[in-house]
């Protein structure tokens, strides 16, 4: 990897403390005692605030639609599938328990409305369908679910469904919740699914379907707008929540609360516990572009390097002030193709030589290899200017 200063020294609020100390200091503080686990992590630098047994594994429930709903989001960002796109709900999705929105086999509805009936109704016919057509059955479908769980590094969480309906060898962790949940909310527009809390299905026919957030926070507290509840007898209830006041959004995962009212209650106390104790100083945008790295052999010569989720430095109420300098990290030798969203690069935010956050860089477009003719003229434009 290649190290590139950037000119820019941005001064910003800092703690003199390590990001990843706040944890340490956090044990001291009980959030979730009515909870088998639970983690508290603010989205954009991912820094835990809160840890309860956060690797224990368990199982998911619902939330594990978490997963689901990520890769449909993906699936969109890269032209696979359209909000507008009509899905064909198959026997098997039809046949689905637990909670639903009742499609029938045959039924058709948009990407948009299946969305809206997983994120909002927490719909498991939905859920099967929208596997179906992305990955072609509700196996493959697992498949990616489990290989995004690889790129992601989560070592606790295994997906059998994708759903959450009880099933052997099914588990995640609240740590893992956390960070498929950081993850999904880099798409900003899901919390228009996530964070209403009634909408409306069939709307114009005689079976016109009512949907009701299962996550009654969205309604009842400010700031929070997703992400997903579970519930079976084995899970307890689950909920992660996130919540945005000002510049600063946190995650909140519980496992195994006892009723809804203890899991919103440990989902609260600790919503009210880092919007009290911390502050977030936002840098930059998902998609600000920051860079250019050279493509070898591509139709362009360049591609932009673009942020791929918002970037901020998270600091304690009060702290001091201190400087923050940025560095990029651009990948070697890149070739073409390169496809958009590849990741070519990192950023660094650095204190005193020592990274306090890094992310992802990614390539604003596709560059396609370039053909012999412009490598040609390439080589030619080259000759004369030498000459």
């Amino acid at each position: 990897m290649k190290r590139i200063f950037s000119c820019l020294t941005i001064i910003m609020m800092l703690t003199s403390v390590a990001p990843m100390a706040f944890a340490e200091e956090s044990k001291s503080v009980e959030l979730a005692d009515k909870a088998k686990s639970a983690v508290l992590i603010e989205r954009d630098t991912g820094t835990i605030l809160y840890d309860k047994n956060s690797d224990e594994k368990l199982p998911p429930a619902s939330m594990t639609k978490i997963m689901t709903m990520l890769l449909i989001m993906e699936a969109i960002e890269n032209n696979q599938i359209t909000w507008t796109e009509k899905v064909r709900t198959s026997e098997y999705a039809a046949s689905m328990g637990g909670s639903q929105i009742f499609l029938e086999p045959g039924e058709e509805m948009t990407v948009e409305e299946m969305l809206k009936g997983i994120a909002i109704g927490s719909g498991n016919d939905a859920s099967v369908a929208m596997a179906e057509k992305i990955a072609g059955s509700a196996e493959e479908f697992v498949n990616m679910m489990n290989k995004k769980v690889d790129e992601l590094g989560l070592e606790n969480t295994h997906f059998k469904n994708p759903t959450g309906l009880p099933e052997p060898d099914h588990y995640s962790s609240a740590h893992d919740m956390a960070v498929m949940a950081k993850e999904l909310l880099k798409f900003e527009e899901i919390t228009n699914f996530t964070g209403k809390y009634e909408d409306y299905l069939r709307e114009g026919t005689d079976k016109k379907f009512w949907l009701v957030n299962t996550n009654r926070l969205v309604k009842f507290y400010e700031g929070v707008d997703g992400v997903k509840t579970g519930f079976t007898n084995e899970a307890k209830y689950c909920l992660t929540a996130t919540a945005k006041i000002d510049n600063m959004r946190v995650i909140a995962v519980v496992f195994g609360a006892e009723t809804p009212k203890d899991r919103n209650l440990q989902v609260t106390k600790m919503l009210d516990y880092a919007f009290s104790q911390y502050q977030s100083h936002p840098l930059f945008e998902k998609d600000h572009v920051l860079s250019k790295v050279k493509v070898s052999k591509g139709s362009e010569k360049e591609v932009n390097l673009m942020t791929s989720e918002p970037i901020s430095i998270l600091t304690k109420k009060g702290e001091k002030t201190d400087d923050v300098t940025q560095e990029i990290v651009m990948k070697k030798d890149v070739q073409a193709p390169v496809k958009k969203g590849d990741e070519l690069g990192s950023l660094q935010l650095m204190k005193d030589e020592k990274v306090i956050a890094e992310s992802k860089l990614v390539a604003e477009q596709n560059v396609e290899e370039a053909s012999w003719w412009q490598l040609f003229k390439r080589v030619m434009g080259n000759f004369t200017k030498s000459s």
